[in-house]
């Protein structure tokens, strides 16, 4: 008898054991924000690319504005429990299927293609450290390299998954750019500034790249980019509808490998600023 009490709680213990299990349901409960993004260029006052992104089940979906109004141009659906993106043109009704390994490898022979380079700001732009030029803030950090300057202000997520979560997304998209539309600075200096943003339980609001006008690499691209991101804590009915009819655009686009999907020249710009 006096064993079997020994092996029931107490009620101070019962009450520890309600409170972590409450704890482990609210860490279960599915992730669901939006997130409005729009890029400005140099000095301009408006935005040269629109983006929106839609995070539920786990999944993000990117959608990219094209130039006629309620077009979209690109979908992008990011998938961490599969490991892989998929990007859909939806103008060309197309796919093609980018996974991790692939992205992880690209981000390594990048850092060590731009570690070789003669380049200074290539060559810094190639990590692993950059902690030498970076000052963080409460809620602001500013990273600063050779003739570069990256400054991001942010503000606390609902929770550390959804930092984590947006982390995932915003590397993922920094890659996918790099491989479908190369060119420009390589992305772990981003990479670093996202890892420390998401550490500190942030989300962007906005990140602004400053590169000298002097740069050979920027190819007529502008000298400023900025972008300006709004989260919503919860989807609309509109976000819903866009959702499904996503979802039957991956099931009805024909599948081509990545260099037939990237044969068209593509903006680029939205991810770029991401």
């Amino acid at each position: 008898m006096h064993s079997v009490a020994r092996r029931l709680p107490s009620a101070a213990g019962l009450a520890l054991l309600l409170a972590g299990l409450c704890l482990v349901a609210r860490a279960e409960e599915p992730i669901e924000m939006r997130v409005e993004s729009e890029i400005f260029a140099d000095r301009g006052t408006e935005p040269v690319a629109r983006s929106l992104t839609l995070f539920r089940a786990g999944l993000a979906w990117d959608f990219l504005e094209g130039t006629k109004p309620g077009e979209t141009s690109e979908i992008v659906l990011h998938d961490p429990a599969r490991e892989r993106a998929v990007v859909i043109d939806p103008l060309r009704n197309i796919k093609t299927h980018v996974d991790a390994v692939r992205l992880e490898r690209l981000s390594a022979s990048l850092a060590a293609w731009a570690r070789r380079s003669d380049d200074r700001l290539i060559r810094w732009a190639g990590g692993p450290e950059f902690d030498e030029g970076l000052r963080m803030h409460e809620h602001t950090l500013e990273l600063a390299g050779p003739r570069v300057r990256y400054e991001v202000a942010f503000d606390t997520a609902p929770s550390p998954d959804a930092a984590a979560l947006y982390r995932h997304f915003a590397d993922t998209a920094l890659l996918l750019r790099a491989l479908l539309h190369p060119g420009g600075i390589p992305p772990a200096p981003r990479l670093a500034i996202n890892r420390r943003v998401a550490a500190a339980g942030g989300i962007p609001e906005s990140v602004t790249l400053e590169i000298d006008p002097r740069i050979a690499i920027l190819g007529g691209r502008p000298q400023t980019l900025r972008s300006v991101h709004r989260f919503h804590p919860r989807l609309l009915a509109s976000d819903e509808e866009r959702l499904e009819d996503a979802e039957a655009r991956v099931a009805l686009a024909e599948q081509v490998d990545v260099a037939t999907f990237v044969a068209p020249a593509t903006s680029a710009a939205v991810t770029a600023a991401k």
